[in-house]
């Protein structure tokens, strides 16, 4: 491989399996800070890096791929999965169909990070609503750790109880509102 190529992985066109081959650099030099390692004048860090290495004569080799057997989410800035991840959780429901769409996004546009806020949000409720389908009916207090600020952080537990007892009330007041004012027509 010449210094104008590089080793990408790309996906097969179902977007499934990684594909290895190579690319000719000027494909990603639109990318800002790309490449910064191909010479060391444009590295920040290179004047502090240590002479020698620290880890001189390490052999490393890339570790087998993981199977794809369910959604794995990467970034678009990234051609391909890593080797290993994470499948602890895959994506279900309305938050994996919100996650879905935020992973379209660029990392560095907010929509991504507000939807993938909103999608973490989604399946609070989504894991909820399958506790109660399941005959389990959660302790939601206890759970977000009520006893514990309670204990530890009194003021701060009253403050909450207070906003959230106004928020509760002035949304009353508006729908009672709302419904008298529909009863009179």
């Amino acid at each position: 491989m010449n210094d104008d190529q590089h080793a990408v992985t790309r996906r097969d066109t179902s977007g499934q399996h990684p594909i290895s081959a190579t690319a000719p650099r000027s494909d990603y030099e639109h990318i800002q800070g790309w490449g910064a390692d191909l010479d060391h004048k444009n590295r920040p860090a290179y004047p502090m890096e240590r002479t020698p290495p620290r880890l001189e004569g390490l052999h490393w080799e890339r570790p087998e791929d993981q199977p794809l057997n369910m959604k794995i989410y990467y970034s678009t800035e990234r051609p391909g999965v890593t080797p290993v991840f994470g499948t602890s959780t895959p994506p279900s429901g309305l938050s994996g169909k919100i996650r879905d769409i935020a992973y379209k996004l660029s990392e560095n546009d907010i929509r991504h990070w507000l939807l993938l806020l909103f999608a973490d949000r989604v399946n609070v409720v989504e894991g909820i609503a399958d506790d109660l389908m399941r005959g389990h009916i959660p302790n939601v207090l206890a759970e977000m750790g009520a006893g514990a600020e309670f204990k530890h952080n009194r003021a701060g537990f009253v403050r909450k109880a207070v906003i959230a007892s106004a928020i509760v009330g002035a949304g009353y007041y508006l729908y009672r509102r709302k419904a008298r004012r529909s009863a009179k027509y």
